[in-house]
């Protein structure tokens, strides 16, 4: 057998990083910046107001003075109305400061009160007198032209897509998400909604892998379900219009194991004893077309924890986010089980901020689905373990 470890770096070294691509920032959500964005304007653009209210010069909007109304300027206006002494223009959110106008008097701190008119008042009178620059926004203050406004790496969420529309942009540079197909593999699969003969099962493992692609930010191009028949397993490869294919069922050492029999030849591709359980058969390479293949097992605890262990960090590097793994914790066993000596023991398991115990009675049982329904977590047992006390420290991997 070989380490996870080892399996890891093989794979990790063969998905090469996407190239760059432009997109809108309509699409962009979730993908990693590419280059920096470097705003093309000062951020606020020019003066502007803070609140609604009224644009005045400090000096005569002492408590208990009356100025008289001569503009009334909205956000958007290109107006940049003349205040001689003793005069106010209204303005709105958001407006140009006119250009001799130093204060804004928000609307509760003038006789009128909260209150919009569709029409300017003629006059008002000032409550509160404001301090010199009070309410105004100054041209530049959050970034200057030139400033950086995302740095190249960031993952692009709703708040960065902002900034850099704010900047002056409407598409990035980013790195594309990597393009899947999924083949499952076995002809005792039927549609989950189907009524199953002697030896037929519900087919669930496509489910989990198109669900666990979309969550590690890849892209699902197809889906197929494939009997165990070499030659249809060969078509549905040649039809994959994709940069990752990921096969589960048919790897192990069966006689009808098809995905082996059609793959074990391939130049680049190898199938491996990996000291792990569940999982322990996997295949992986790089085909001749340059498609990068997984080959999982069958049962889908394995297949959820080998697409954890190793298509997941895959997949997360071709597209070039920082944070390839899931997070890890360590946390005292609340329960005793025991673990197969010599293999890396991953258990679908529920923690807390203190225990972490199985999600199911039968602890890493490949077959037992229904315990992933309930795990939040990925137990890691390490290989020299052979049983695990109440209390042990557990390292434990955070699936959500």
């Amino acid at each position: 057998m070989i380490t996870i470890d080892e399996h890891r770096a093989r794979i990790l070294r063969a998905a090469g990083r996407l190239p760059a691509a432009e997109s809108f920032l309509t699409e962009a959500r979730g993908r990693v910046l590419a280059a920096d964005v470097v705003s093309r304007w000062p951020t606020p653009l020019f003066d502007n107001s803070a609140m609604d209210g009224y644009a005045v010069r400090a000096a005569d909007a002492t408590t208990g003075t009356t100025l008289k109304v001569v503009a009334d300027v909205a956000a958007g206006s290109a107006e940049d109305p003349a205040l001689g002494r003793g005069e106010a223009a209204r303005i709105m959110t958001g407006a140009a400061i006119p250009s001799n106008a130093d204060a804004v008097v928000p609307l509760e701190h003038t006789d009128l009160g909260t209150a919009i008119r569709a029409v300017a008042p003629e006059q008002i009178t000032m409550l509160v007198a404001p301090e010199p620059g009070a309410h105004i926004r100054r041209r530049g203050e959050d970034a200057p032209a030139g400033a950086l406004a995302v740095a190249s790496g960031t993952t692009l969420g709703p708040w960065q897509l902002s900034a850099i529309a704010s900047a002056g942009f409407e598409q990035v540079a980013v790195h594309p998400a990597a393009r899947v197909a999924i083949i499952s593999t076995g002809s005792e699969l039927i549609a989950p909604s189907g009524t199953p003969l002697r030896g037929q099962i519900p087919e669930s493992n496509s489910v989990l892998l198109s669900a666990a692609v979309r969550d590690a930010g890849a892209l699902v191009t197809s889906v197929r379900i494939v009997a165990d028949d070499p030659s249809a397993l060969r078509r549905a490869l040649d039809d994959v219009d994709a940069d990752v294919v990921i096969l589960s069922g048919g790897a192990s050492v069966g006689a009808f194991d098809v995905v082996k029999a059609v793959l074990g030849g391939e130049r680049g591709v190898r199938f491996d004893q990996v000291a792990m359980q569940p999982g322990k058969p996997q295949g992986f390479g790089v085909l001749d077309s340059g498609l990068i293949a997984f080959c999982l097992p069958g049962n889908p605890v394995s297949v959820a924890a080998s697409f954890e262990m190793f298509v997941r960090p895959a997949l997360r590097r071709m597209a070039r986010f920082a944070d390839v793994d899931r997070p890890r914790v360590v946390r005292a066993a609340g329960a005793a089980w025991a673990s197969p000596k010599g293999r890396v023991q991953i258990v679908p398991a529920v923690f807390d901020d203190e225990t972490v115990r199985p999600a199911t009675r039968g602890a890493s049982g490949s077959h037992l689905v229904t315990s992933l329904a309930a795990a939040t977590s990925f137990a890691l047992i390490p290989a020299e373990t052979e049983r695990v006390e109440a209390g042990d420290p557990v390292t434990v991997m955070v699936l959500s």
